[in-house]
């Protein structure tokens, strides 16, 4: 367990005094920092804790999933790996109480591209040319994330790409809570395969573009909108969701009508 679910894990019990919480940030992240500083810190990467009557709370775990924000990203990148590739285009959108709130759009400036990257994504050096900086585009990212729920198709690669970039640019690691529309999805929607090609096609989404963030992005979020019309009745918070999500083996039709049948 890391240390963010370590928090997450105390906050979900209950509410603690502000000063009972740093003490916590203290013993997990060391001794001889500062509780104040930590504490800030950890808000302004994107932890959703809130404090109310001199106690914090953990946002998410108070909110209804459906009143809860997400944002839905998905990123192109120039490999697979952070410390030798890059972003080099970002698609996000702000979405809460079934609509989307707010959009995010852009390419990130790179001199060099694989030539498999642009078969891939039809992304040229000629756009990235003149694009903004990863430092530039993140920076404006961070911003709009804020501390939403950050949902991604196969969330972990999206997370941590953009969570390591941060870092190595100088900025903090994410702090945000993280939802995976392939893990709900298997949870709630009956299908061969999970990739987001297949889902495109095989749920009628068909967007007609693929491997371009923003389009994924969109993609990602019909999945995601398709899942929580199949979601149990006993699923209230966005804590409760995201452990769901979690929880168990993918869908199958004889557990989806028995679901269907205690909800």
């Amino acid at each position: 367990m890391n240390n963010l679910e370590k928090i997450v894990k105390k906050l979900k019990k209950q509410n603690l005094k502000k000063d009972d919480f740093k003490n916590i940030l203290l013993a997990i992240y060391g001794m001889f920092g500062d509780s104040e500083l930590l504490y800030q810190t950890l808000k302004a990467r994107g932890f959703p804790i809130e404090e109310e009557d001199n106690k914090v709370f953990l946002k998410t775990a108070k909110t209804l999933y459906k009143n809860q924000e997400f944002v839905i990203v998905d990123i192109e990148t120039s490999g697979s790996k952070p410390h030798n590739s890059q972003i080099i285009e970002i698609g996000a959108i702000k979405y809460k109480n079934g609509k989307i709130l707010d959009r995010f759009e852009s390419f990130v400036h790179a001199k060099e591209l694989p030539e498999y990257i642009t078969k891939l994504t039809g992304i040229t050096v000629e756009d990235l040319i003149y694009a903004p900086t990863q430092k530039e585009v993140l920076a404006k990212f961070k911003e709009f994330l804020g501390d939403s729920v950050f949902v991604a198709h196969n969330v972990k690669f999206d997370y941590n790409f953009i969570s390591d970039k941060l870092n190595e640019l100088g900025f903090e690691k994410l702090a945000n809570r993280k939802l995976c529309t392939i893990d709900l999805a298997r949870r709630t929607i009956v299908s061969e395969k999970y990739g987001l090609g297949f889902l495109n096609e095989s749920l009628g989404i068909n967007s007609l573009i693929h491997h371009r963030a923003y389009a994924d992005a969109l993609t990602a979020l019909r999945v995601l909108e398709i899942s929580f019309s199949n979601i149990p009745k006993y699923v209230k918070t966005t804590e409760d969701l995201i452990e769901f999500s979690k929880r168990g083996k993918k869908v199958t039709n004889e557990k989806k009508n028995i679901a269907e049948k205690s909800s």
